[in-house]
């Protein structure tokens, strides 16, 4: 069932919400088998921040029959019968988990990990086995940068790519922001950070997430790729717009042979570094010649765009975007970016990063996924475009 608390539910549910910190990421998990879970409830009922109780588990439980007995169609007796049989004797309530999003005020009813993640992944088979599934799982992936990295790290939590992440951005979700990243107006101020790791905990709360709310700078860049044995990253996706930090992130990566992924955004380009097979393999597949994060952080803007179009090979880039490079700052606020071209890149770098951390021997190189040439048309210029 789902519904809004009332009084009927909660004596307490009509009382004024409590005012939820805006830098609130993490959910609260309740395992109401326990003495201490059962008291966190009631003391969360009690304090009237509870806005709407989601509770499924009949239909989860149901779920998971089917999703274990595939090849059975039994009717609905059977199939109350067969969900009772795997509570095991625990009362519905207290079966599974209740977990607490203080952001959004929502109190849900879900089945213990192990089964969430059987049956939120089923349709995965067999393009992803379940013994593959449980590798995944087992796998920590970092995310620079959450405009163009947000989509990408959602796409890796909902195919179940990974199950630990650190995130990194230092900044806020603006109004220009909404083009691409998704996201609802009410999320306007909210830290790009907070706001990622809220939206892949509403897909699976069992995750493990980190958050760095400065970005990456030299402060905390150890501390980001991790220290200590099972501590370190085993795959970086880098969509940042710093040019210090890309720099600094791969020295890192080859430091670690942590393989690199980066969506460029721009006719689909991919990029693949896999430092793990290369440790002497030049940054940026050499296109940055000797250069350093040490050395960039001299630069000036001219020096900086220079060096940034030889990484992006400007003679590939598509129309639109060269056209815009000499704009920026005069006509144009920013680089232009599309969601479509953000999807597209979420869905290249999650499937790529899959078959590397499963293993396949994918090598370092660059990869184009333009639509504008895989899907061509006329000749004819767009709708308000000069001919």
């Amino acid at each position: 069932m789902i519904h809004s608390a009332t009084p009927d539910d909660d004596p307490c549910a009509g009382l004024e919400p409590t005012r939820t910190p805006q830098d609130t990421y993490r959910p609260l998990l309740l395992n109401l088998m326990e003495a201490e879970g059962r008291a966190a409830l009631t003391a969360l009922l009690e304090s009237g921040a509870v806005r709407e109780v989601h509770d499924r588990i009949d239909d989860q439980l149901e779920e998971l029959v089917r999703c274990l007995r595939p090849g059975e169609s039994p009717d609905a007796r059977a199939l109350a019968a067969a969900a009772t049989e795997l509570c095991a004797g625990v009362p519905r309530r207290r079966y599974g988990t209740w977990i607490w999003y203080p952001w959004s005020g929502r109190l849900v009813h879900l089945l213990p990990a192990e089964e969430f993640r059987l049956v939120r992944t089923d349709r995965n088979r067999d393009k992803i086995t379940r013994v593959q599934q449980q590798a995944l799982l087992g796998r920590r992936i970092g995310v620079l940068g959450l405009s163009v990295g947000n989509s990408a790290a959602l796409t890796c939590a909902m195919e179940g790519v990974g199950g630990s992440f650190r995130l990194a951005d230092f900044d806020r979700l603006g109004l220009s922001n909404l083009n691409r990243l998704r996201a609802g107006v009410h999320d306007l101020g909210v830290e790009k950070t907070v706001l990622c790791a809220r939206q892949m905990y509403e897909i699976d709360p069992y995750l493990d997430i980190e958050i760095y709310r400065e970005g990456v700078s030299p402060e905390t860049v150890e501390a980001f790729f991790g220290a200590g044995p099972g501590a370190g990253l085993d795959l970086l996706i880098e969509e940042c717009d710093t040019l210090w930090a890309k720099f600094a992130a791969r020295e890192h990566a080859r430091d670690r042979r942590i393989p690199v992924l980066m969506d460029a955004n721009d006719r689909g380009l991919l990029d693949v570094e896999r430092f793990d097979l290369e440790p002497d393999r030049p940054l940026f597949h050499g296109r940055a010649g000797e250069s350093t994060a040490q050395d960039v952080r001299a630069l000036d803007a001219a020096q900086s765009l220079d060096l940034l179009l030889r990484i992006v090979d400007a003679d590939r880039l598509s129309p639109a975007m060269t056209d815009a490079i000499g704009r920026i700052g005069r006509t144009l606020s920013s680089w232009p970016q599309l969601a479509s071209g953000i999807m597209l890149g979420a869905a290249l770098v999650t499937d790529t990063a899959r078959r590397i951390l499963l293993g396949a021997p994918l090598p370092s190189g660059r990869h184009y996924a333009d639509l504008e040439a895989l899907v061509p048309a006329d000749h004819a210029p767009l709708l308000g475009t000069a001919p």
